[in-house]
C-alpha cells in the first residue's frame, strides 16, 4: 500500500476509458479533441473521489416508529375484488384522531418492511425500509394499517385492469372497472373492508375510483399533503389524498395528512396552522355561491350523468346556497394543457428519473430509486403494453422536440390556473360531473377501452386546485360522481359544500 493512501475501497464510480469518452463525444456530437478527452479523463478521476466521499456519508431517512411484521400476500379466496396487494397489521398510537380506524395504503406509497410493487412486475420483490410521511402521520394519529391496496401498472392508467396482480373488480358490479389508478383503495373502502384509504392522483386517480365506487375522494391543494416517500410520477402533478365513505371521515383524515407542511413546495418549510376541517364542515353553506361549470357538463358522453348531477346540484339551493351556471371555455383545453406535462414529465421523472425525478428539494428515497432502476434495466419487456407505447411516444418527443411541449404545457398551466382563479373570485366552488360516463365493463383479453375519463379531473392536477368527488346518485345501479372544486388551500369550503350536499342526499334517500 502506497504511503499516504487509505485502504482499498470498492470505487463508487468507475472512471471512463478514453474509448468510452470518445464514443460519448461522437453520440453527443460534441466534436471533442484528443486533448479535451484526455482532460476529461483526468477530471473524472478527481470527481470520482468526491463521489466516493458522498457515497460514504450517512444519509438521512424517514422515521419508522411502530413495530410490524412483513405480513403476507393474500390468496385469491381471501382477497375480495382482487383489491389487496399485501396484508399486514401495523398498529399506531394508542390514542389520536384516527384511533380505531383501519387503513389501506395505495401500493405506490412506502410502508417500511412491507413489500411494494406499484402494480408492476418490474418492482416486485422490493421492500422499503422507511415509512412515507403520510403513513407516519396516520400511525401517529392512532390509525391501524391493515394492508397495501393494488394499483395500476406504475399508476399509469385510469382503469382497473392494468395491475400485474390482476384486474381490480368493482364491488357494486364485479363485471366493471373500479377506475384507477387508486383502484384497490376505492374497492376496499366501497366494500367496507377498511374504514379509510390513501390514494394518489396525477390526472384523477383518487377521484375516478371514488366516482365509480360511490365513495368520497379528495385531491387536496397541491403541496398541502406531503408526497415524501411515495413513488413520483411528475413532481408538479403529484398529489396524495383521502378516500373514505363519508365527508366527515374525509375531513378527519385530511386534517391528519396535512398536519404540518414538509413537502416539496417552498411554502412548506415553515409550520402552518391546519384548519380543524372535521369541526368546520357542518357550518353550512347558506349564502355560498356555487358555479355550475357548463363545459364540465358538455364533455359528458352519457345523458344520465348530466341529468343526475344537474338535479343534485339544484338541491344545494335547499341548504341556502346561490347556484348559477358559469361558462369557462378554456376548461375544454385543460386536458390538452395537462397532456404534454404528463407525457414528458412522467417519462423523465418516473422512467428516466427512476421514480423520484430530480430538481426538487426534499428526501429522495434511494432504495426505491435503485429498485425501479434495476427493474427497468433488466426487464423492460415486463413493462405493460400501454406503458411501452407511452415511453416510445415520450422518447420520440424528447429526441425530436426536446422540452418544447412540456414547457408549453407548463406555460399554459399558468393561464389555466388564472382562469379558474378569476372565476373562483366570484364563486366559492365550481361543480360538475366527476367523470363523463359511468363505470365501464372490464375488457376481455386483447380489448382496450379508448374513451378518456379525465376531461374534468386532469385540469385540476395541472392547476393544483382542491377537487372532491362525492356520489350524486345511481343510474342502472352504477354510481355517478359529482366533483366540487375550490380555491387553493380552501379545502374547508369544498368540504362544507360536500357535507351539506351529503346531508340533503341522505335525507332524500
Amino acid at each position: 500500500m502506497a504511503e499516504g493512501k487509505g485502504r482499498y475501497q470498492s470505487p463508487a464510480v468507475a472512471c471512463p476509458s478514453l474509448a468510452e469518452l470518445t464514443r460519448l463525444s461522437e453520440e453527443m456530437r460534441l466534436q471533442c479533441t484528443d486533448d479535451d478527452l484526455q482532460a476529461v479523463g483526468e477530471e473524472m478521476k478527481y470527481f470520482a473521489s468526491e463521489l466516493q466521499r458522498v457515497a460514504q456519508l450517512a444519509q438521512p431517512s424517514l422515521p419508522v416508529s411502530y413495530p410490524r411484521t412483513p405480513g403476507y400476500r393474500p390468496v385469491q379466496e381471501n382477497n375480495p375484488y382482487n383489491a389487496w396487494y399485501w396484508r399486514c397489521d401495523i398498529k399506531g398510537a394508542d390514542t389520536g384522531k384516527l384511533a380505531g380506524k383501519t387503513f389501506a395504503i395505495k401500493d405506490n406509497i412506502a410502508v417500511a418492511g412491507v413489500p411494494m410493487m406499484n402494480g408492476s412486475k418490474i418492482l416486485e420483490g422490493y421492500t422499503p425500509e422507511f415509512d412515507a410521511t403520510v403513513v407516519t402521520r396516520i400511525l401517529d394519529a392512532g390509525g391501524r394499517i391493515v394492508g397495501k391496496a393494488n394499483c395500476e401498472h406504475l399508476c399509469l392508467s385510469g382503469w382497473s385492469f392494468t395491475c400485474d396482480a390482476g384486474p381490480v373488480r368493482n364491488p357494486l358490479d364485479e363485471t366493471r372497472t373500479t377506475g384507477g389508478s387508486s383502484s384497490g383503495s376505492g374497492a376496499l373502502v366501497a366494500s367496507g373492508e377498511v374504514d379509510m384509504a390513501l390514494g394518489g392522483d396525477q390526472g384523477g386517480s383518487i377521484r375516478i375510483p371514488a366516482s365509480w365506487c360511490g365513495i368520497v375522494g379528495l385531491k387536496p391543494t397541491f403541496g398541502l399533503v406531503p408526497y415524501t416517500g411515495a413513488m413520483s410520477m411528475e413532481t408538479t402533478l403529484d398529489h396524495l389524498g383521502p378516500m373514505t365513505k363519508t365527508v366527515a371521515d374525509c375531513a378527519l383524515l385530511l386534517e391528519v395528512l396535512a398536519g404540518y407542511d414538509c413537502g416539496r413546495d417552498p411554502r412548506q418549510y415553515a409550520k402552518t396552522v391546519v384548519p380543524e376541517y372535521s369541526k368546520l364542515i357542518d357550518a353550512g353553506i347558506s349564502g355560498k355561491k356555487i358555479g355550475v361549470l357548463k363545459e364540465g357538463f358538455d364533455v359528458c358522453t352519457e345523458p344520465d350523468v348530466v341529468e343526475i348531477v344537474r338535479r343534485e346540484v339544484d338541491r344545494l339551493k335547499e341548504a341556502g346556497a346561490e347556484v348559477e351556471e358559469v361558462s369557462l371555455p378554456i376548461h375544454l383545453d385543460g386536458p390538452t394543457i395537462w397532456s404534454p406535462v404528463l407525457m414528458q414529465g412522467v417519462y423523465n421523472c418516473l422512467i428516466q428519473g427512476n421514480g423520484t425525478g430530480q430538481f426538487w428539494k426534499g428526501f429522495y428515497p434511494l432504495s426505491m430509486q435503485e429498485a425501479i432502476c434495476r427493474g427497468l434495466y433488466t426487464r423492460p419487456h415486463d413493462i405493460a403494453r400501454h406503458v411501452k407505447r407511452f415511453c416510445l411516444k415520450a422518447e420520440y418527443l424528447n429526441r425530436q422536440y426536446q422540452n418544447k411541449f412540456y414547457a408549453i404545457g407548463q406555460n399554459m398551466t399558468l393561464v389555466l390556473t388564472k382562469a379558474y382563479d378569476q372565476v373562483l373570485e366570484q364563486y366559492d366552488v365550481l361543480v360538475m360531473p366527476t367523470l363523463p360516463f359511468k363505470a365501464s365493463k372490464l375488457p376481455k383479453a386483447g380489448e382496450e377501452p379508448e374513451s378518456s375519463m379525465v376531461p374534468n379531473t386532469a385540469p385540476f392536477n395541472s392547476t393544483g386546485h382542491p377537487a372532491l368527488s362525492i356520489n350524486a346518485g345511481f343510474s342502472e345501479g352504477l354510481p355517478v360522481g359529482m366533483q366540487i372544486v375550490g380555491r387553493h388551500f380552501d379545502e374547508t369550503t369544498v368540504l362544507q359544500v360536500a357535507r351539506s350536499y351529503e346531508k340533503i342526499r341522505d335525507i332524500n334517500k
